[in-house]
């Protein structure tokens, strides 16, 4: 009898212990899920990887391959050897119908685009729009059945400090694993503005964080915990132009940016960015400073005004001297082209003019006007 209440007391315990064992496993798995994998969890299907074949053109000079046997080529000639290359990025779904962000630069140039799904399926995409100067592309595939697209959020309520998670295709995994990468961190900064990078692209009013963006992450989305996308992951910085490494310094556009962009690129395939002023204005020199009496070592002088224009409209004179536009000193046109490029200003937007009227410092507002024809005059 002893023995056998021994036996059930052992069993007993045994399915007490079981029975906590599970329940602790229960807890532990209940605790590892939290805000930053629902996250993941609810955009990874809609994040993409994107492999791009570019064709190269290099000039080959047969003198200076040690290889060359000037027997096969009596003339000499230089010669054009066309080459591929390979280059990855990310991207994410923004409609059921295969509409895709990415960055220009991942895009740029392409002869083929091929997509990767999460779901194994492998696509052929199409350029829709790229707006080079601010790094923004707008990619479309086409599928049979809807696809899984990402929820939109809004980058102008972001707080320095809050929990981020950049996905994407670093180094080409997506290839391997069929899901995106992840990596966690926070919004270091906001609004931080590069002004135009020598590739000829803007980077102003960006996202910094130090979720950790290799290369391949370029045009991938950076979300927020409620799983909405409130960046593009863009660029990085690193100890030295040797290295590509992620030191925990990345930036991202804000999707507020990106999706002001995407509906014209949807719309027309490009940003208009063409105007006109209808003002002709010439470097000032020494003679003329002198006549003027300018000291100033910067200014333009506006030597014409087109009838009809923005610039008559606005007021400005023969003679007026442009001394700084949008709070910056111009000497060139140049310097008034990088201003307008380095504020993303388009046709219908105003510029402030700083002007010397008469000895007489005044502030004028002038529209950059919208024109059928290629070029600024000025």
């Amino acid at each position: 009898m002893y023995t056998m209440n021994k036996f059930y007391l052992l069993i007993l315990i045994s399915f007490l212990v079981c029975n906590d064992k599970l329940l602790v496993n229960k807890e532990v798995s209940i605790s590892r899920e939290n805000a930053i994998t629902f996250a993941i969890d609810k955009i990874s299907e809609s994040v993409v990887g994107i492999n791009v074949t570019q064709i190269k053109q290099q000039t080959f000079d047969p003198f200076f391959d040690p290889f060359f046997d000037p027997f096969f080529d009596p003339f000499f000639n230089q010669q054009n050897r066309s080459y591929k290359i390979k280059n990855l990025g990310s991207g994410v779904i923004i409609s059921d119908d295969g509409f895709i962000i990415t960055n220009s630069h991942v895009v740029e140039n392409a002869s083929e685009i091929i997509v990767s799904s999460s779901n194994g399926n492998s696509y052929e995409a199409i350029i829709i729009g790229v707006d080079e100067l601010t790094d923004i592309a707008l990619i479309k595939i086409e599928s049979e059945n809807s696809l899984s697209y990402s929820e939109i959020g809004d980058s102008d309520s972001l707080i320095v400090g809050e929990w981020v998670v950049a996905l994407g295709n670093p180094l080409g995994l997506f290839d391997v694993s069929h899901q995106p990468t992840a990596t966690v961190g926070i919004i270091s900064g906001i609004g931080l503005n590069f002004g135009q990078k020598q590739s000829g692209k803007v980077y102003q009013n960006m996202l910094q964080t130090d979720a950790s963006i290799n290369p391949g992450n370029s045009g991938g989305p950076l979300i927020n915990v409620l799983g909405e996308v409130i960046g593009i992951n863009t660029f990085i910085m690193t100890n030295s132009s040797h290295s590509e490494g992620s030191i925990g310094i990345g930036f991202a556009i804000p999707i507020n940016r990106v999706m002001e962009i995407i509906e014209e690129l949807k719309e027309y395939g490009q940003i208009d960015r063409k105007f006109e002023t209808g003002l002709h204005v010439q470097k000032l020199n020494k003679t003329m400073k002198k006549i003027l009496k300018i000291d100033n070592k910067t200014g333009l002088i506006i030597t014409n005004i087109d009838k009809a224009s923005s610039g008559e409209k606005a007021g400005l004179m023969i003679g007026d001297v442009i001394l700084s536009v949008d709070e910056k000193n111009v000497s060139d046109v140049s310097d008034i082209l990088k201003v307008i490029d380095e504020g993303l200003r388009r046709a219908g937007d105003f510029v402030s003019l700083l002007i010397l009227r008469n000895n007489q410092k005044l502030i004028i507002e002038l529209e950059l006007k919208a024109i059928n024809k290629n070029g600024v005059i000025y």
